[in-house]
């Protein structure tokens, strides 16, 4: 009973670090999409402000639904190797971005094709942001629910 509990919990925690890591990425994408405009934070108006108070957690849906499928095998593989390095986490996301973009690509679908090589860089940096973010809320326990805490352990270097 008590494994299930630690299933849950876990399962719980990267749902959550999943949500972090698309808010994440929609900031990311947001704060370049504003810059690209000439917005600095000087010039930045009250009505802009509030706007990405709206517009980042809404791109954040577009965002997690995009990556799911190809951060769903990311997180998988890390918690069966029990990854816990941001590098890996940070690589991972621009594979899952970069395999958004093949896929969009490859689809037909017009509205969505990023074509822009600035827009591709975006999307992979905005992947590793999102990467980074998911290693800061739920990656650094990758696979500890399934590591045996009573396993034998190798004799010290006396050999006893």
């Amino acid at each position: 009973m008590t494994r299930l509990v630690g299933y849950l919990l876990r399962f719980a925690v990267i749902l959550f670090g999943y949500a972090v890591a698309s808010l994440a990425a929609s900031a990311f994408l947001n704060v370049l999409f504003l810059a690209s405009l000439g917005y600095t934070p000087e010039h930045a108006q009250p009505t802009a402000t509030a706007s990405l108070y709206f517009s980042i957690p809404f791109v954040a849906l577009f965002v997690a639904y995009f990556a799911l499928m190809p951060a769903c095998v990311v997180i998988l593989v890390a918690e069966i190797l029990g990854r816990r390095d941001w590098l890996f986490y940070a690589l991972a996301g621009a594979v899952v971005a970069a395999v958004f973009l093949g896929l969009v690509d490859h689809s037909g679908d017009t509205t969505f094709a990023v074509t822009h090589t600035g827009a591709i860089m975006a999307v992979i940096g905005g992947g590793m942001v999102g990467g980074i973010f998911y290693w800061l809320s739920a990656g650094r326990w990758a696979g500890s629910w399934w590591k045996d805490e009573n396993a034998p352990t190798s004799p010290g270097p006396s050999g006893s």
